[in-house]
């Protein structure tokens, strides 16, 4: 039996979540909260990247071109001299170079942006979409772009070639390298390749959702953000994927420090597991617009940026260190909904709300009345609460789930699909 005391993320549709259901989740310290920095200076950010340190440089890719922060977002600076399209999509940094992606293809920095350079002979297809670099000593730069693949460089941009053979979806949102293996997240699912993209193979087990809009890795583990699908987990190079919370949800981001995972959505705000998605808590206090496009860690700071709303910041360990909850937003009686999705097939999310602290039992039952799981047993103290249940091995047929707090006890139907 898992705990339900990190389980406290509210896994509701997307479509009825709002950001005060979902600062029930949190619970504010007295500076614990997002605060939006001077830029940029336009409103649609769509990434963010961290240079090395000792210079720790922060860039956002916008609407506008390239800016620049050299002090923790206390002030921001136009980059974008030379840039021929300022729609810049994806960044990338590499050593002393930057690398920007727009419509118009590929453009280095090496100056942390005051002069660019278009970095373009032989990419064939110039609307990129995402961009990342192998560790060195290969110090590999890969584009991907919208219908062309994958193209290759070997020499930050000088030249490119193209590297998609095998990929039968060529729209390509997002690349990662983990170690050897360079993967590929596109609306067709995910794709591996072993070889610098010589060659590729799907890589889609257990991804129920193939609408991969960003990647993540974290160790040894490989998160996938989907669209409408939330987080899913692959702990073998994703030879399989297993259900990693936030459904029917739209991820558009991540970010990873140390063992935390934070992820950026699309009109939920951002969310931190510290256990590799089994569970999440929301971590939005103070942040007015919950569009999050793109995330970056960098020094003791998590940056967001907001579609619409420029970039923000918050120190890390007040989100790592904290749960929050809104004391004003605490249920006022208990309650148990409706299980989600219903019928399932093999996970489903069940949610409670308890009024005030009280030790809850909550069980499930097959049709004979023979208990098969017990989800949650433990004092639990006032608030809105979530458990994921993973049905496992049973056989398909209706269960019951019961909660009893106090003197409160109810009952609900949920069928499991096989």
């Amino acid at each position: 039996m898992r705990s339900l005391s990190v389980l406290l993320f509210t896994r509701l549709p997307a479509y009825i979540l709002s950001a005060s259901l979902l600062s029930f989740l949190f619970t504010a310290t007295a500076h614990s909260q997002w605060v939006q920095t001077s830029g940029p200076s336009v409103g649609y950010v769509y990434s963010l990247a961290v240079s090395p340190a000792p210079a720790g440089n922060l860039y956002a890719g916008t609407i506008g071109g390239v800016f620049l922060s050299t002090n923790n977002g206390t002030s921001w600076t136009a980059a974008n001299s030379g840039l021929a399209n300022t729609d810049v999509g994806p960044l990338a940094v590499s050593g002393t170079n930057l690398f920007a992606g727009t419509s118009n293809g590929v453009f280095l920095s090496t100056n942390n942006g005051t002069s660019w350079t278009a970095a373009n002979t032989g990419l064939t297809n110039t609307y990129v979409l995402s961009l990342a670099v192998s560790p060195a000593p290969a110090g590999n730069l890969f584009a991907g772009t919208l219908g062309g693949g994958v193209f290759r460089s070997t020499n930050n941009g000088t030249s490119w070639t193209a590297a998609s053979s095998g990929l039968t979806n060529t729209a390509i949102e997002v690349l990662v390298v983990s170690g050897t293996n360079l993967f590929a997240g596109t609306y067709g699912g995910v794709f591996r390749s072993t070889n610098n993209g010589t060659s590729w193979t799907a890589a889609n087990t257990g991804l129920t959702n193939t609408s991969v809009f960003t990647l993540a890795v974290s160790g040894t583990n490989l998160f996938a953000g989907t669209e409408g699908g939330g987080v899913f987990l692959s702990t073998n190079n994703g030879t399989s994927w297993a259900v990693a919370g936030l459904p029917n949800t739209f991820v558009r981001s991540f970010a990873v420090n140390g063992t935390n995972l934070f992820a950026g959505t699309d009109g939920w705000g951002v969310f931190l597991s510290t256990n590799n998605g089994t569970s999440w808590t929301a971590a939005n206090t103070g942040l007015t617009n919950a569009k999050v496009s793109s995330l970056a860690v960098s020094g003791t700071n998590l940056f967001a940026g907001i579609i619409g709303s420029g970039v923000w910041r918050r120190p890390l360990a007040e989100m790592i260190t904290s749960v929050d909850r809104m004391p004003t937003d605490l249920p006022s009686q208990f309650g148990l909904s409706q299980n989600y999705p219903n019928p399932f097939n093999p996970s489903t999310s069940i949610s409670f709300n308890l009024p005030f602290k009280s030790v809850v039992l909550l069980d499930v039952f097959d049709a004979l009345g023979r208990e098969v799981a017990i989800l949650v047993s433990e004092e639990l103290s006032a608030g809105t609460y979530s458990i994921q249940w993973d049905a496992g091995s049973l056989p398909g047929g209706v269960y019951f789930y019961r909660m009893q707090a106090g003197s409160f006890t109810e009952t609900k139907k949920l069928i499991l699909l096989r």
